[in-house]
């Protein structure tokens, strides 16, 4: 697949730069987070990260002080596995570079299922912080470096834990978790009865 940087034009469909604050704190401090060798691990919220000074100002300025949290999702990963979404933005930052395989809420059918060839890959440099559109399909990140990857994901507090109701049917039975909407690839690995919906190649970054 061609592989775009989140510099050029077409990112901006999917996503921006954010400009005005310096993570370069929470930067270091995820450098200290672990990173499996073998798969991929996720933790939505981490203490350590959300205690630093940098998580309010992310809080003040980038959320418009909505409760958030702070965690990550470190690892290796080369599929692309599932897409989700949010019905708000995410912030990732990256302590290694490492790459985003994403698509349009917009281009979803009616019949609930994605084409996954007509998502565009993209890689964020180390150190640079974006925002991912809360129309924007995305799922864990890929890496191309043997070092894997640490990436800082931040979201409305709440975001990703536990349901408390039963959903089903249309986009409701694609909620996996709170505010997110999930769809998944048949080759992608998911526990079993997670909600389907990706057509096409499971696509690889390598």
């Amino acid at each position: 697949m061609k592989i775009y940087e989140i510099t050029d034009p077409e990112f901006a469909a999917y996503g921006r730069i954010l400009e005005g604050v310096d993570l370069t704190g929470m930067v270091e401090a995820l450098k200290k987070t672990p990173c499996p060798e073998d798969g991929t691990i996720y933790v939505p919220g981490d203490p350590e990260l959300e205690k630093l000074p940098e998580a309010s100002e992310i809080q003040s300025k980038l959320y418009g002080e909505l409760p958030v949290q702070i965690g990550y999702c470190n690892g290796h990963n080369h599929k692309l596995n599932a897409l989700e979404y949010h019905r708000s933005s995410e912030l990732n930052l990256g302590a290694d570079e490492f790459y985003l395989i994403l698509g349009k809420q917009t281009d979803i059918a009616s019949d609930g299922t994605f084409d996954t060839s007509t998502c565009k890959v993209f890689r964020a440099p180390a150190g640079v912080p974006i925002e991912v559109f809360a129309t924007t399909l995305h799922y864990a990140p890929c890496n191309k470096k043997k070092e894997g990857f640490r990436v800082l994901v931040v979201l409305p507090k709440g975001t990703n834990t536990e349901l408390s109701g039963t959903h089903s049917g249309g986009e409701d039975g694609h909620l996996t978790a709170v505010n997110k909407w999930l769809l998944g690839h048949p080759e992608g690995g998911l526990p079993e009865g997670s909600p389907m919906g990706l057509v096409g190649e499971n696509l690889t970054v390598e």
